[in-house]
Formats: C-alpha cells, structure tokens, sequence
C-alpha cells in the first residue's frame, strides 16, 4: 500500500461525524477492499482532505481538548490528546511519567476526528480506555520540509492493543481476538468468536468499519505484526477501504 498525503479545505458543515454509507447492503462490511460509490462523503475521506486550519477548527468546535505540538517532522498537524474523547481516554503503553513528552502521543489532528467518532461506538460498549503501541513514529529517515509522513510516520494511524470497560474488564487483541492469517475480519462467516470478550471485540471493529471512520484497519488476520492490536489509519486522499 503507498499513497501521498494530501490536504485541501473542507466546510466543517460537512463534518458532522460518523455518517453509515447508502451503499452497505450487509450488516458489516464484508470484503477486504471496498470502494463504496460514496467515497467521499465518509468520515476518512472528509477528514483526511481536511487543511491543518480547518482541522483545528473542528477539534475547537467539538470542545476536544489537545494541545498543540511544534514542528514534527512529517506531521501535518500534530497534537496531543488532554483528555478523554466521550469518555474515552486513549493513551500508550508507557509509565505515566513517560508519556508527556513521548513522540508516540503525537497525533495528526484528522486522526483524532476519526477517534472522536470511534469514541461514540467505544461509548456503547461501555470502554473507558484504550491502552495503543503508538500513534506517531518519527521517519527513519529525513523528509523534505513541509513534507507529510503517511501512516504511523505522518501521525494518522493508531495500534489499538487493549480495550477496557467501566466495570475494568481488559479485552485485550492478543489474548481475545482468536484471529488468524487469511481468516475473515467481518460479516457472516467471521470469527470464531469463542466468548463475550471475542464478540464485544469484533463487534467494536465491525461497527468502525461499517461507519468508514478509517481507510485501512488491520487485524491478526492480517499478518503476524498485527498479532496483537488493531491498526487504524487515515490515508489522505484515497476513496477505497481497506478491512482485514
């Protein structure tokens, strides 16, 4: 998968959060890729096209609490989180004290719309937090000035590994998700969701790719890197979908 980040204004009447697409004929989205005709009235597409001015004034019209970060190289926009998003706290797998001033707290500023409305669906199902690898992941590499990263080096994708409910009940993607290489992420004849953690789950990543919140989720179907967490990202510009 290559693509090249792009931004252009977008009314902020458009971004009203996570709208269902005309086009879903099943329940969940069924097949790996998908380009539904709508493409670009989904969440992902809306968000990623957004400039670094319209973004943040999206984020101060919803009352999402960030501080902004300076320069980082291949981040359009980089912000950090302050606050829970719906009552969802997203946070890295670092101590407490490590986290302030760690570059994998970064996020680009379209990735936390899209984690806005994933909130609304994490919300339903009762999580308070959700524990991530990393969002941001410096480039190896130098990038031209001015120029943006994609994926984990341009802030937009974020590696979900543990899931918590209100009650403290820990989900985690390694030791409940029951996925395998080539095995089916959603739809009939997904699974095998063997107990309430698997199918609370798939339900929650279902649900997200249903609504088009992102352009790329990863799973342990995918391959083994993504053995125990959920990659999902933004790709700027792009009209398909990506669930595996």
């Amino acid at each position: 998968m290559t693509t090249a980040a792009t931004s252009a204004v977008v009314a902020s009447t458009a971004l009203a959060g996570p709208k269902k697409s005309k086009h879903h004929a099943p329940k969940h989205a069924t097949k790996r890729f998908q380009n539904p005709d709508d493409a670009t009235d989904t969440p992902a597409y809306r968000y990623g096209e957004l400039t670094p001015d319209a973004c943040k004034a999206e984020l101060a019209k919803r009352k999402i609490d960030v501080s902004e970060e300076g320069a980082t190289p291949g981040v359009l926009a980089p912000v950090r989180l302050q606050g829970a998003l719906h009552g969802v706290v997203f946070h890295g797998d670092q101590a407490d004290k490590d986290r302030k001033n760690s570059p994998y707290e970064i996020a680009d500023c379209r990735l936390v719309l899209a984690l806005d409305d994933f909130s609304t669906i994490l919300e339903k199902h009762d999580i308070v937090e959700v524990k991530h690898y990393s969002m941001y992941r410096p480039p190896s590499g130098d990038l031209p000035d001015g120029q943006a990263g994609i994926r984990h080096n341009g802030a937009l994708a974020l590696d979900a590994a543990i899931f918590v409910t209100k009650d403290g009940t820990k989900m985690s993607v390694n030791d409940d998700f029951y996925g395998g290489i080539g095995m089916k992420t959603c739809g009939e004849g997904a699974g095998p969701d063997p107990d309430d953690k698997a199918k609370e789950l798939r339900a929650i990543l279902c649900e997200a790719a249903d609504a088009h919140l992102f352009n790329v989720m990863l799973t342990p179907n995918y391959n083994k890197p993504h053995r125990n967490h959920f990659h999902l990202e933004v790709t700027a510009g792009k009209t398909w979908f990506l669930l595996h």
